[in-house]
This record gives C-alpha cells, structure tokens and sequence, in this order.
C-alpha cells in the first residue's frame, strides 16, 4: 500500500466498496506536502492560484484539501491541475511558468528539496497529520476468518518489533521487496512512523472516529463523496488485543 490518505475508506465505503480497518502500519512523518513557488508566502495565498494534484480521492488532492481547509480555503478556491506526483514534482523542477503550488510525496518532495531554486517545501504532514496506511478487509472476510485476521495483525506488530530490534536486517528485507537495498530503504522509511500495537490501541480508542468525522466533512463539502457512509463501521478493534 502506498500513499494512503485518512479518508480513502470512507470514499470507498461512500461508493459501496465495504472495507473495514483492523490496524493502522504507518503515518506520513513528513512525507508528504505541498510545494510553492517562492512568492507564496503563506497557504492562503494560493486564492485564484493554480496547484498540481492527483485527481479527486487520492492522496495528494486530500491533503491539498485538507491543508487549504485549515486555512481558510477549499479546492473551489483555486485551479486544480490533474498531475500525478512524479510529474507534479518535475513541473516545479522545470519552473514552469503557469504552475503556484504542486502536491507531491517522497522522494519526489526530496528531489524538490535538493532544489532550492526550484520553490520551497510550504507544508507537509508534519505540520497536517492526515496521511497514513491501515489494513483493511472486508466485512464478509472478517466475519468468516477471524483467526486470519488477527493472525495477520499479530505478524504486522512482529514485523514492527523486529524493524526495533534488528533494524539492519528488517529493512534488507523490506528493501528487497520493492527492488531497493536496505540502507535505500531506510532514507525513504525516515518520512514514515511505524504503528505498534500499543499506538494502534491509542489510535483506534479516540483518535480514529474523531479523524474520520472531520475527514467525511470534507470529503462531502469538496464534493468527493454525495453522503456520509456508517463511520462506525470503518474499523473493527477486536484484532489488536
């Protein structure tokens, strides 16, 4: 999984998708933001400006719509333009003229940052916590392989424990996975904060129904989704004990 914003199960869920989360992996630790040309001094002054986004439901366009909504905007406020975040990222790189702000994620936002003249690094989700990664299944296959799924979290807060206690190793590991070597694995990892089971039991006690409440208002004012889905039904808690 990659990229994953707060929102997107309850957009799928909004579309008849049913999904239910049993434990978060990771939050966005910096990973990703929001890039503006020097002449932006502040979000706000992106009114009648022109930003690059993925489209509507992805993680980048919910992150714009987040951090211009704690700002006093929405994305009615300003020109969306359909760039996905390599392209986005390059855009900027280039100087191309027509373009204000562009969201974007590692190591793309790296690529920007070793840049300087390219434009600056405005926000990212150290400032707007709102992009993580869960795990999630659906209903029916909860309800027919409890033991699968609590199998599959307790190896997910394994695998935690050893990124802790063999860091090295865990990320060779990882790494290989998607074609990176284990030092290559753990610059990117640093923009991420790995979720054990003690943060996971934090998250889902509290932090998680307030989130998603705040997160299915926007996504309904931008337009994402036409109605609110049963929010109490985005996760099930019973697998991380």
């Amino acid at each position: 999984m990659r990229r994953h914003h707060g929102g997107n199960r309850i957009v799928w869920n909004a579309n008849g998708v049913a999904t239910t989360q049993i434990f978060q992996l990771d939050k966005s630790y910096g990973a990703d933001g929001m890039v503006v040309k020097s002449n932006i001094a502040k979000i706000s002054d992106l009114k009648g400006k022109t930003v690059a986004a993925s489209a509507p439901g992805t993680a980048p366009y919910f992150t714009l719509a987040w951090m211009l909504k704690k700002n006093g905007l929405s994305p009615k406020d300003v020109k969306v333009v359909n760039l996905e975040p390599q392209a986005a990222a390059n855009a900027m790189i280039a100087g191309t003229a027509d373009l204000d702000a562009a969201m974007t994620y590692e190591p793309y936002l790296s690529a920007v940052r070793a840049k300087p003249e390219a434009g600056k690094i405005i926000a990212t989700t150290l400032d707007y916590p709102m992009v993580m990664d869960t795990f999630g299944c659906t209903p029916k296959f909860l309800s027919e392989n409890p033991r699968a799924a609590k199998a599959l979290a307790d190896s997910y807060f394994e695998a935690v424990d050893m990124i802790k206690r063999e860091p090295k190793k865990a990320f060779e590991i990882m790494g290989a996975d998607v074609k990176q070597t284990g030092d290559a694995f753990e610059a990117s990892s640093k923009f991420l904060r790995w979720q054990d089971r003690e943060a996971n039991q934090k998250f889902f006690s509290g932090e998680h129904a307030a989130f998603s409440k705040e997160a299915a208002d926007l996504l309904l004012e931008a337009g994402i989704i036409k109605q609110i889905p049963d929010l109490a039904k985005l996760a099930d808690t019973r697998f991380l004990k």
